[in-house]
């Protein structure tokens, strides 16, 4: 059910880091550790699953959003998550 932003004390921005902001270049990732370094987690921090999933929540759609400056990676074993990666810009 919807609520009054009166509510809330306080209202913020909602702001994303941008793939450049959020990912190393030469590094890949996969979303598990996108999902954990949206909400400034390190990406190999122990979190619950349903934290996970939730976290995966916001990453799924920050991924489709940001297609055009990713690359992704199969993944190297069968069990594993694809990675994602900056997509190099040429010079």
């Amino acid at each position: 059910m919807p609520v009054p932003k009166d509510e809330f004390d306080q209202l913020h921005p909602c702001d994303f880091y941008t793939p450049d902001e959020l990912l190393a270049p030469g590094q890949m990732y996969t979303v598990y550790e996108i999902a954990r370094m949206l909400q400034e987690l390190d990406p190999d921090a122990e979190i619950d699953v349903e934290t996970e999933n939730v976290l995966l929540d916001w990453a799924i759609p920050w991924i489709m959003r940001n297609s055009d400056d990713l690359v992704v990676a199969q993944p190297r074993e069968e069990e594993e998550p694809g990675y994602y990666g900056l997509k190099q810009t040429e010079d």
